[in-house]
């Protein structure tokens, strides 16, 4: 298909409206030079999804489920941090941790779950709790509805569905406790043909994205469509002066491992962390994932008693060298409360908080309208000489805008002040609120 005025036309305006609806005022990721140093432990990728009868797989696959899932296992280590090295733990719990696990029981039926109980993981959600020590943070998620919800706008196969489902997980469970308001953009931009998977989430728990090759067949893996590349992060807040922006290599491609190393060599935060999916056909039965997060002076007892528990984990999911954590463990039954519960088993859990991830586009006709002001009159006019009509898709949702020649007109006529100048665009849209 011919690359049409129409189609250069959408890809700038979007590109605009990306900017200035979804990125507040953020300003180009900052170029960064990335350690050479990996401080994650390097082990071969597990694939994410079975497709129907087929299961896909990664260019090499593990000998059992436990080396697999290694790097999802052990806390990574941040640099001039030796208590985050992985710990070497003994077959036997310490005194420390033997009197929490004597006690973990009576502790968590203390607490009132209620409120958090999603059985069958029916709704989506996100829950964190900590360790009664105050050592480790837990945070699990499962986001099948809205993965499902996503692939549809997007009429996306599998693979790209997977790589989509990852960076959302990873996204919402990076971001868990931050302000409502705040912004969370994790971009995996490779040189592989998925052509690159951004996800954009909220302290709300709002979230949407895209992949660039939505239509990619199951002819590649995941690492293979995710390519080479690095692992971009956005942070922003509307009372920041400028975002937070943080950049590491892709050294894996299977998206958990590699966010995970971006949050031990960018944020120093000591982590485990995994995320995966599962496919039957071109529907979602699982996608979920879990991340603990060692916190300052965490004994290092607690952090030796997690990864027994995270070995446990490992073992329940399953001996399939495809099994994916914790997939296994959803498409059983288990809900985040149950996964959280079996990762602080013997530490205590105390709940903190759950939230509903939802999808939730920032589209709008407005935005439109705005795009087309930051582009050259004489270009615009151009466009609907040949064209007849203005026509933009969003990427993020699916939905299609047109403005013909009399609605352009009449917006450059009722114009008023600079469309760059964020403060002179919302005295207009005020503007035209109170006119309506």
């Amino acid at each position: 298909m011919a690359f049409t005025r129409t189609a250069s036309f959408f890809m700038r305006t979007m590109m605009a409206t990306l900017t200035l609806s979804t990125c507040f005022k953020l300003r180009p990721l900052a170029s960064a030079t990335t350690t050479t140093r990996c401080c994650a432990f390097q082990t071969s990728s597990v694939s994410a999804a079975s497709l129907g009868r087929r299961r896909w797989r990664s260019s090499s696959s593990p000998s059992s489920s436990s080396s697999a899932a290694f790097g999802r296992t052990t806390f990574r280590h941040v640099g001039g941090d030796i208590t985050s090295w992985r710990m070497t733990s003994s077959s036997e719990d310490s005194p420390a941790t033997a009197a929490s696990s004597s006690t973990s029981s009576s502790d968590t039926q203390s607490k009132d779950l209620e409120p958090f109980r999603n059985k069958n993981n029916l709704d989506d959600q996100v829950f964190s709790a900590m360790s009664a020590d105050g050592g480790l943070k837990v945070t699990v998620a499962t986001i099948r509805n809205l993965l499902n919800e996503m692939m549809i706008q997007h009429t996306m196969n599998p693979i790209p569905g997977d790589a989509l489902g990852r960076a959302t997980l990873c996204a919402l469970m990076a971001s868990n406790g931050m302000q409502e308001e705040q912004m969370f953009q994790l971009t995996m931009k490779g040189d592989g043909p998925l052509r690159g998977c951004l996800a954009i989430v909220t302290g709300k728990g709002e979230a949407r994205g895209y992949v660039g090759n939505p239509s990619l067949g199951d002819d590649f893996t995941l690492r293979e469509a995710i390519g080479e590349g690095t692992v971009q992060v956005v942070k922003n807040h509307p009372d920041w002066p400028r975002p937070y922006n943080g950049i590491t290599a892709i050294r894996h491609g299977d998206i958990d491992r590699d966010v995970g190393i971006y949050l031990a060599e960018s944020e120093q935060r000591s982590c485990a962390l995994a995320a995966a999916t599962s496919f039957k056909g071109i529907l979602c039965t699982a996608a979920g994932g879990y991340l603990v997060e060692r916190l300052p002076d965490c004994p290092p007892e607690t952090m030796a008693h997690m990864e027994r528990n995270l070995a446990k984990l490992v073992e329940m999911n399953g001996d399939d060298d495809d099994a994916a954590l914790p997939t296994n463990l959803m498409l059983e039954g288990k809900t985040p409360v149950d996964i959280a519960s079996i990762l602080l088993d013997g530490l205590g859990m105390e709940p903190l908080d759950q939230v509903e991830p939802t999808p939730k586009c920032e589209c709008s006709e407005d935005k439109l309208m705005r795009s087309l002001r930051l582009l050259p009159r004489e270009e615009v006019d151009s466009i609907l000489e040949d064209e007849g009509k203005v026509e933009a898709r969003c990427q993020f949702c699916g939905k299609v805008y047109r403005m013909g020649p009399e609605e352009v007109e009449k917006m450059f006529r009722e114009a008023r002040g600079d469309a760059w100048k964020d403060e002179d665009w919302e005295n207009e849209m005020k503007e035209r609120g109170e006119k309506k």
